[in-house]
């Protein structure tokens, strides 16, 4: 119990700070532990006006939206001739893509500019979805594959002696089994969309294309920092995936323990 109390207050102190900030005035040099003895609402109003964090959250819903259904879609249409194909040429496959996990994403960022520069991918939203779903599809046929195979074989048997073809078994009988790890991979790979800075920066360069950590990022320059309105930006912007989590967070618990522990 200490260690889940410490544990709990480590991770809350940022968000303390960060509301403590958020409502203060641009002057205010007291103490970012001191809660505020007034609301400054401004910071909000210069967020979503100057920051332009509105278009933003637009912005980035679109793209995190798109980019999980593909990622759910394919990753789970990939993952079940992994589960249900048990070849040397499906394990050494599921290692390959184990092996992608480990890249850093940074770390392949210049030829991957010069590609989409090549097919016109800059400044576009289908570009930056292409990319997010190519980094988040390794984790998704990871937990997909290892859930699959929990699910017993002779439910795929039975709807095929019922005439039932294997596409259909999957989506009649797999996919709608799939729910939990649904959750755990909709939460895991839409946040990481939603919080992604570096890839966004460089292949949305257009201001009305921004999302919300680029229009966060606005309001910290070499010349000039507005730190509360930042931390105003950055409040709004982490409502969503919170209020992800808590409506999905009973089926993702049993989706990471089943799709990673028994897989």
């Amino acid at each position: 119990m200490v260690a889940a109390a410490v544990l709990l207050v480590i991770h809350f102190v940022p968000f303390y700070i960060l509301i403590s900030v958020s409502f203060k005035k641009q002057m205010d040099l007291s103490s970012r532990w001191s809660l505020p003895n007034y609301f400054h609402f401004e910071n909000f109003a210069l967020a979503l006006e100057k920051g332009g964090l509105l278009q933003a959250l637009i912005n980035t819903f679109i793209i995190t939206l798109i980019s999980v259904i593909l990622i759910v879609l394919i990753g789970s249409m990939a993952a079940y001739p992994l589960a249900r194909v048990k070849s040397i040429c499906n394990r050494v496959l599921l290692s390959v893509i184990l092996g992608v996990m480990m890249i850093p994403p940074l770390s392949v960022l210049v030829p991957l500019y010069k590609t989409m520069v090549a097919i016109k991918g800059i400044n576009t939203y289908w570009g930056i979805i292409l990319i997010s779903v190519t980094y988040n599809l390794p984790i998704s046929i990871f937990l997909f594959t290892n859930f699959i195979n929990t699910i017993p074989t002779a439910l795929d048997e039975a709807a095929l002696i019922d005439g039932c073809s294997k596409i259909s078994v999957f989506y009649k009988i797999v996919l709608p089994n799939l729910k939990p790890v649904t959750a755990s991979v909709v939460i895991l790979t839409g946040v990481y969309v939603w919080n992604d800075y570096s890839f966004q920066m460089y292949i949305l360069q257009k201001k009305d294309l921004r999302t919300v950590t680029l229009a966060i990022g606005s309001f910290f320059t070499e010349n000039a920092a507005n730190l509360n309105a930042g931390a105003a930006a950055a409040l709004l912007a982490i409502i969503p995936p919170i209020l992800l989590y808590l409506a999905m967070q009973k089926y993702f618990i049993q989706g990471i323990a089943d799709g990673a522990v028994k897989g």
